[in-house]
């Protein structure tokens, strides 16, 4: 644990711009410095700290090779200054090999940290197309050998990015990763983007499903979290529900078995309101945790006990 002080208010020392290479220069995966639809230039600078959680939680979905910001952080700074702010731990998340191998060897380095390996659906098709994608897919198994390794994902369907020529690729990628899962005993992060149906009725098709199924960055409405609910299936909510424009997501949250409910960050992208463009790191979990306690109508320790204990029959413990 760092000993810098985390204060309230304030954005935490590893994030304020100082000496450090800024994330152009920094080498490896950069999130981009404009926004996706108007191309303004985003904001770059790491919000402040929010107020601690009362009890201790984990993101369950993170990408900490993503740099962000104007300043380059390490595993060991995200998690001690999530820490500080009672995020406990991450699960670290690939979405190609060389994600896979990074969210591997941070866990093998950091005990607050497990990993997710998988191939991204919008990768399989591409890869697919190279030749690539059955070696590729041999190195994801290869890694899931690892103990450090809790979940296969993330994997899915994706039909915002991939057109129709990728996506009959994208379900033998996901049915792959599925059987995956399931031969390893491990956790399923399902990336599901406007394929909803589709998601479910490969999930309804596939004869053994894996210990745990999550739905990473939950983004279906009241009708999907109830089919969830009717399977087991775990939702993840991400900085999505706070914005203002998400009033179906809180919907969902709302009829949510409190069971099958989890948190994550999906850091450095979709930062909570009122921060949204802004980076994201896993110390920005209490934004997104006390609007969904709100939203539950539940009293914030007690939501944040019943948030760790999902994670941990999710996943295991290990923090």
């Amino acid at each position: 644990m760092s000993d810098a002080a985390v204060i309230p208010g304030q954005t935490p020392a590893a994030y304020q711009p100082g000496e450090m290479a800024s994330a152009e220069d920094a080498g490896g995966p950069a999130r981009s410095q404009t926004e996706a639809k108007s191309k303004k230039k985003r904001r770059l600078e790491y919000p402040p700290a929010p107020q601690p959680l009362p009890v201790p939680v984990i993101d369950n979905h993170a990408h900490l090779d993503f740099r962000d910001g104007q300043v380059q952080v390490s595993v060991a700074q995200h998690l001690d200054t999530a820490e500080a702010l009672g995020v406990a731990g991450a699960v670290l998340v690939g979405y190609d090999v060389a994600s896979s191998e990074f969210s591997v060897a941070a866990a093998q380095s950091e005990p607050r940290a497990k990993a997710a390996v998988a191939l991204h659906p919008n990768d399989a098709p591409r890869l697919n197309e190279q030749g690539q994608y059955d070696a590729a897919f041999a190195r994801i198994a290869e890694l899931t050998t690892q103990p450090e390794v809790v979940a296969v994902g993330e994997t899915g369907l994706d039909y915002f990015r991939t057109g129709d020529w990728g996506r009959d690729f994208q379900r033998r990628s996901f049915y792959d990763h599925i059987a995956l899962a399931e031969q390893r005993g491990l956790a399923l992060q399902i990336h599901d983007r406007e394929a909803h149906n589709d998601v479910v009725s490969v999930l309804k098709d596939t004869p053994e499903l894996p210990r745990s199924v999550v739905f990473h960055c939950f983004s279906g409405d009241a009708e999907l979290a109830r089919i969830c609910n009717a399977n087991g299936w775990y939702m993840s909510f991400a900085g999505t529900v706070t914005f203002k424009n998400s009033a179906g997501l809180r919907e969902a949250l709302a009829v949510a078995d409190p069971q099958l409910i989890l948190a994550e960050t999906d850091s450095p992208f979709l930062t909570p309101h009122p921060y949204r463009g802004q980076p994201n790191a896993p110390y920005l979990i209490p934004q997104t945790m006390r609007l969904m306690a709100e939203v539950r109508g539940a009293e914030l320790g007690q939501f944040c006990q019943q948030i760790m204990f999902n994670t941990h029959q999710a996943y295991g413990h290990w923090v």
